[in-house]
């Protein structure tokens, strides 16, 4: 399969995915249920965009410098710290780890 066949199935699929959200019964979407899990849908796939991100390498799984920065940032998220002061942390928690590696 090249790269442009692999685009095309791309778009059909996620054309599709479109399609077949619009065609759901407005009656299915106001369920408690599903009101539920489309609230807590992009927490979870951010969850694991940042899993992936952080402990992914290629299909190996590593724990190096931005496992630290990740476990400061959530340190920080514990202590109630800023969003910016969040980041920092993190930054400068992952900085300080590769520097000294």
């Amino acid at each position: 399969m090249n790269v442009w066949t692999a685009i095309g199935l791309t778009v059909v699929g996620c054309y599709l995915a479109k399609l077949l959200g619009l065609l759901v019964p407005a009656g299915v979407l106001e369920r408690p249920l599903v009101r539920r899990m489309a609230a807590l849908l992009p927490v979870a796939l951010l969850a694991a965009l940042t899993a992936q991100q952080t402990f992914g390498e290629g299909p190996h799984l590593v724990l190096d410098a931005r496992a630290a920065g990740l476990g400061a940032a959530a340190l920080a998220l514990v202590l109630r710290a800023p969003f910016l002061v969040v980041v920092g942390a993190g930054v400068l928690v992952t900085a300080a780890v590769r520097a000294l590696a």
